[in-house]
């Protein structure tokens, strides 16, 4: 698998990254998925590493913590050494100020176990209890620091992400990514103009949920009743219906033709559309429930669309998502 640069660090990673969020097991992560047990999870990161990915992707709000032991728990097993992958994890900023991020740092590296935070990330732009410059100053003093090599933000629109890049510069310090919901179901962010302000200001996007939460794999349009088996927070916000399931069904075709055409499946041509059609400026970080969602991830980073396809896609997709 090819890597690309982390927005304009010296960092370069796999275009396909592990999401950790499955490894909650408890608060909002663990209502959303099932519980992940030490094994399957050692299991899942092995086969990622095993498909070449280099990257994972966690977050305080995981768990509590929970996420980040768990995926470092897993990398040890394994005799990772801190330095082979990269760690990026997220600050909540829920009712807390800035000093929060500063305080925290510490709880971050001990849950991490040894691996060094390579990407700290603001988790949203909202609910702190101090301005969102206050917040970017806090991470650039942990990066002059040494004690995260990069900082990042997480849902911020365009004009967000400027004013985080802007504080940054005068901290002489760059943004390096903005991670955003971005898949065939969800292109919010090409009329909101995200994708061009992180191409203008050499930001990398991280394309968080790029299957919809599954739907993309199209094993709900070939067993509706699988979604009867959904937790209802993930059913609800994903729009787990068959309402959405008939209005997706031409797309979810599309990709089984395309899919059928490379010996490949739909996940991972949907995957590959992600991380190709708006160029290096996105990686994605799908989650994985069972090694067999790892190893099929990874090897989506080795598949190439050509320009028609990815043209089938994006006209299949037009008109599906939140903002067409």
């Amino acid at each position: 698998m090819r890597t690309r640069r982390l927005g304009t660090t010296d960092r370069e990673i796999t275009p396909i990254g592990l999401g950790c969020m499955q490894f909650s097991n408890i608060g909002a992560g663990g209502r959303f998925y099932g519980a992940t047990s030490r094994d399957t999870a050692t299991a899942i990161v092995r086969t990622a590493l095993d498909g070449g990915v280099d990257w994972f992707d966690t977050a305080e709000m995981y768990g509590g913590g929970h996420s980040e032991r768990t995926l470092a728990t897993a990398l040890r097993d394994l005799d990772v050494r801190p330095g082979d992958v990269a760690v990026a994890t997220k600050w909540t900023p829920a009712l807390r100020t800035a000093r929060s991020i500063g305080a925290t740092i510490g709880d971050r590296l001990d849950a991490l176990q040894g691996f060094p935070v390579d990407l700290h990330q603001i988790h949203m732009p909202f609910g702190a209890l101090s301005s969102l410059a206050s917040q970017v100053k806090a991470m650039a003093r942990l990066q002059r620091r040494g004690r995260i090599g990069a900082v990042g933000v997480s849902n911020f629109s365009a004009a967000q992400m400027e004013r985080a890049a802007a504080v940054l510069a005068a901290e002489g310090l760059s943004l390096a990514s903005n991670q955003i919901q971005l898949n065939l179901l969800h292109r919010d962010a090409e009329s909101s103009g995200v994708v061009a302000t992180a191409r203008r200001l050499g930001v990398t996007l991280i394309a968080s949920s790029p299957l919809r939460s599954g739907l993309l794999t199209g094993r709900f349009h070939d067993e509706p009743e699988r979604l009867e088996r959904v937790r209802f927070i993930r059913r609800a916000l994903g729009r787990f219906n068959r309402r959405t399931l008939d209005r997706t069904r031409p797309l979810i075709e599309e990709l089984k033709r395309i899919a059928a055409a490379h010996g490949a499946s739909p996940s991972q041509v949907a995957l590959a559309w992600v991380v190709t059609f708006y160029g290096d400026t996105v990686v994605a970080i799908p989650g994985a429930s069972r090694p067999e969602q790892a190893a099929e991830a990874a090897a989506s980073g080795d598949l190439v669309l050509g320009g028609r396809e990815l043209d089938r896609l994006d006209e299949a997709s037009r008109g599906l998502s939140h903002a067409r």
